[in-house]
């Protein structure tokens, strides 16, 4: 076919039509890989899905990494430019970006985003990076991967009942641990922040670690009512699947 050349615009100037047309032919190549059905798509999502869950592990041993310095600084800068260079390219592949960013779920990952880039000022709030593993698991992305045969059944509900009361877990762990390390005697290190996490979801109640205050009290209340929330939700759901079963 015949090139058109460059377009005129009503100014009289020459537009770049062929920085145009690099653009649409991007944004289609990226809609092809994060929404398309086909093998080479479906190998590219599961392999950001990995990645994804490499990442997530780093957040998980931040607070326990952060003691080896510079090493840990440049790991976080990394893993920074990677997520800016994900989530420009799923705004890129989303058909309108207006309405990409109308979408709560995805502000979370802007929130994970401005904790890698400002790891000095805002390491106290790095326990929100945790929460990308449930933004990963309540995406479309994920069950037109990896879960394609599974979407819309109990397996998925499942799944995503694990994953709300995994990622509660370790984003209470973080905070304990940032907020309450050196304030209480026996919260001196992160696994001491999920002992009093889990001990307290559970309700088993040793009353060894007690947070301080009425701030503390108020935070141990919230996690036992939450905790037991999700608890009865993953249970409710794996008895759903048993019937199921049982029934097939």
């Amino acid at each position: 076919s015949l090139d058109p050349g460059p377009a005129i615009g009503v100014s009289g100037r020459m537009t770049s039509a062929p920085h145009k047309h690099h653009g649409l032919r991007l944004k289609a190549r990226l809609r092809y890989l994060y929404h398309g059905d086909s093998l080479a798509a479906v190998r590219f999502r599961a392999t950001v899905i990995l990645v994804d869950l490499a990442i997530i592990a780093f957040f998980v041993a931040a607070p326990i990494l952060k003691a080896h310095g510079r090493t840990f600084y440049v790991l976080d800068y990394c893993i920074a430019a990677l997520l800016i260079v994900d989530l420009a390219a799923r705004i890129t592949a989303y058909s309108d970006w207006k309405d990409w960013f109308k979408r709560p779920i995805n502000w979370i990952d802007l929130i994970v985003l401005a904790t890698l880039l400002f790891p000095a000022w805002l390491f106290n709030f790095g326990f929100l990076r945790v929460l990308r593993l449930w933004t990963i698991v309540n995406s479309d992305l994920f069950w037109r991967t990896v879960g394609r045969r599974y979407d819309d059944t109990r397996v998925e509900e499942t799944t995503r009942a694990l994953a709300a009361l995994v990622t509660f877990v370790f984003v209470v762990t973080g905070f304990v641990y940032s907020f309450y390390r050196g304030r209480h005697d026996g919260i001196t290190g992160y696994i001491d922040a999920l002992y009093f996490t889990v001990a307290t979801l559970t309700t088993t109640g040793f009353g060894d670690i007690v947070l301080p205050g009425a701030w503390g009290r108020l935070l141990s209340i919230a996690v036992m009512l939450v905790g037991i929330t999700l608890f009865v939700r993953l249970g409710q759901t794996l008895l759903r699947s048993e019937e199921h079963t049982s029934e097939l």
